[in-house]
């Protein structure tokens, strides 16, 4: 029955499906980790500088996935299928570090220990987000790029909602151990799904060691040298186009990160909010129409191009962040913050929907997992260090006046690219 399945490089649908589930997958330990449970921390009295504390040690590891990049590309071939053994595994390591977290009783006593095994249960995940990516680079046509970021997008963003305000709701009303556990359960169903569907006809579910060639057994010598990945890796990230290109996306996903951070720390504490409520307001209300936001971006994206449509997405979160921080004074009214919250839940999807499609061009072939891994990574150190930045910054300054600041420097950096541009071309002329 097994063999009857449809192939994932020949089947458009099944494409689509699959990068949306492990998105899903890989979306609700984020959700749960980096909303849910620091927006309990935060509600039990931690410090801004502790809760980010907190996220900057969880999403460390994915800070090194540039790391795992090239050694995935070198290993990228497998008698159970191109890069499956890398996702496959990692899954399975994750799930059992998600068992590991049943080990806590009390978070906040517990700190460091919840600390720890997050920490540990990113670095496997971050394997399994490098693997997806590279899988999704190699083996996604260019003109579909932009729905199938879109559905990886989504996936993620109904991960993030199951793990933010699903996960959030079973740590409030029942305990930590609870919430991991389901944590657990879906991580484990997730899991068998991936084992079971083929990315290629010639894949096998066992390995299979016998003496007569085999497809896979040609494609193991296709596994490019490490030392070679490494330093085509670095010439292709270095390169001034590249490196333009990147700085601008950097930028938006870090003043994102730095936002979102100080303005849920400031509805907890200083508006005494339930940390459950904002949990369930950044990942339940407003996903479905998040989601179908997020798909229309896809379909535009491979339409007028990613990168006309980054420039679009960028004006319109720095004017957003501009005119919501503006409203500062007026953030103690529920209809007000709320309707900041789930605006906010459009604009990184709707980025990363035309962002990625933009770094996918950028990526060389034989590399492009490698490269696409690397910016990946360099993305996550931006909500690493936004996070970190977030949490140091409102010991001194406004939830306002931070998100004020971001959204000046988003546009300020549109203005002075657009205008360098401007200028090369002026010159050409």
């Amino acid at each position: 029955m097994l063999t009857n399945l449809p192939v994932l490089k020949e089947s458009k649908s099944l494409r689509y499906f699959s990068f949306f589930y492990l998105y899903v997958m890989q979306g609700i330990p984020s959700g749960f980790a980096l909303t849910a449970v620091a927006n309990y921390l935060a509600a039990k009295g931690l410090s801004s500088y502790s809760v980010g504390s907190f996220i900057a040690i969880v999403g460390l590891p994915w800070v090194l996935q540039f790391i795992w990049g090239p050694i995935i590309d070198r290993y990228q071939f497998s008698v159970i299928g191109h890069r499956k053994h890398w996702v496959v595994l990692t899954q399975v390591l994750a799930f059992v570090a998600s068992l590991a977290l049943m080990m806590v009783n009390d978070p906040v006593k517990q700190i460091s220990l919840l600390s720890l095994l997050f920490f540990i249960h990113s670095n496997f995940a971050s394997v399994q987000d490098a693997s997806v990516d590279a899988m999704a680079i190699s083996i996604v046509p260019e003109a579909e790029r932009g729905r199938v970021n879109a559905f990886m997008r989504g996936g993620y963003l109904l991960g993030i909602a199951a793990g933010s305000a699903g996960l959030s709701t079973i740590l409030n009303h029942y305990g930590f151990f609870y919430a991991a556990a389901t944590q657990s359960a879906l991580l484990l169903f997730f899991t068998i799904i991936t084992y079971i569907i083929k990315l290629d006809s010639a894949d096998n579910y066992l390995p299979v060691f016998r003496p007569t060639p085999s497809a896979n057994d040609v494609h193991l010598n296709d596994n490019p040298k490490l030392k070679w990945l490494f330093i085509q890796l670095y010439k292709a990230v270095t390169v001034k186009n590249s490196m333009k290109t990147f700085l601008q996306i950097a930028v938006v996903y870090t003043c994102l990160s730095i936002f979102i951070r100080g303005f849920s720390f400031h509805l907890i504490h200083n508006l005494h909010w339930a940390n459950n409520a904002v949990s369930v307001l950044q990942g339940g209300w407003g996903t479905i129409a998040t989601l179908m936001v997020t798909l229309l971006g896809g379909y535009m994206a491979d339409k007028i191009g990613p990168k006309i449509l980054q420039g679009k997405v960028m004006f319109v979160i720095a004017l957003f962040l501009i005119t919501f921080s503006l409203l500062g004074s007026f953030w103690y009214l529920k209809s007000v913050s709320i309707t900041g919250l789930l605006l906010f839940n459009f604009a990184d999807p709707m980025f990363s929907v035309a962002a990625m499609p933009v770094l996918m061009l950028l990526c060389r072939k034989r590399i492009e997992g490698s490269q696409f891994t690397a910016y990946m990574a360099m993305v996550n150190f931006c909500d690493v260090l936004g996070s970190y930045f977030s949490g140091w910054a409102m010991t001194f300054a406004s939830a306002s006046q931070i998100g004020l600041v971001c959204g000046l420097i988003i546009l300020s950096v549109m203005i002075f690219f657009r205008n360098r541009q401007r200028n090369i071309l002026s010159s050409e002329v």
